[in-house]
């Protein structure tokens, strides 16, 4: 019981962290946004927008209209083999030209939007992968129970896919929290940026050292954390036995 209630708090806590900082970045205006929070801020609004685009990729993916899912393949494909840098400017500096002034928006937006479509596909395929990974016959048995495509999807099968691909998604989320620090070349200022503007002053010129421990201490708190809050769910869903 206290065991329960020490990761509920947990989780709790972590989530009034992030959105803490979210909320800073989001009411910061452009100029303003940097260190630690606009990298929470990305990383938390790429995984939040990703993960529901995901799942309507694999689903599309794996629709009967040849069509579709050969559309949807090539989508996927072609997006996975791009490099999220080459993403990331796109979405920060080739777009403002090719539309319209009132469809620009802001570029972290525009950028957020592009790492989110990164994410989404590279996720697409770990959910159809635990799609896949199921016997064949629960959708022949659910549709035989009276539900319909939607009801087999939302209450058997994809349930059952998070199940299957949840070690491969934990690792996509620690990966897309380290790659946050590739915004610092379309002139964000996210946490890595801050540490070189640190020792880059005369206070903090000879602990560059102790600057990029500091940050490396910060990466590996969060992708620790996220590593064993992933271990702690295969452990209560008892991922290892199926």
């Amino acid at each position: 019981m206290i065991h329960h209630v020490m990761i509920a708090a947990m989780k709790i806590a972590a989530a009034k962290f992030v959105a803490s900082l979210s909320y800073r970045v989001a009411m910061r205006r452009q100029t303003q946004w940097g260190g630690l929070s606009l990298t929470l801020f990305v990383f938390a609004t790429v995984v939040v927008t990703g993960m529901p685009i995901a799942i309507c990729l694999a689903l599309l993916r794996r629709s009967r209209l040849p069509v579709i899912a050969r559309t949807i393949a090539v989508l996927i494909d072609g997006i996975r083999s791009l490099p999220l840098v080459a993403i990331l400017f796109t979405a920060a500096i080739i777009i403002p030209y090719a539309l319209p002034q009132f469809l620009v928006g802001d570029k972290l937006y525009r950028v957020i939007a592009g790492f989110s479509l990164f994410f989404a596909v590279y996720q697409a395929e770990i959910i159809r992968g635990g799609m896949q990974a199921l016997p064949a016959g629960q959708e022949e048995a659910a549709h035989a129970l009276g539900l319909n495509y939607w009801q087999t999807m939302s209450r058997i099968v994809l349930p059952q896919a998070f199940r299957h691909a949840l070690p491969p998604t934990i690792n996509q989320v620690v990966i897309t929290l380290m790659e946050t620090s590739l915004i610092v070349i379309i002139g964000f200022f996210e946490v890595m940026a801050s540490g070189n503007a640190a020792f880059s002053t005369a206070e903090w010129s000879a602990t560059y050292v102790e600057v990029y421990v500091f940050v490396a201490a910060i990466y590996f708190a969060f992708t620790f954390t996220l590593s064993r809050y992933g271990a702690y769910l295969e452990r209560r869903m008892n991922v290892a036995r199926h």
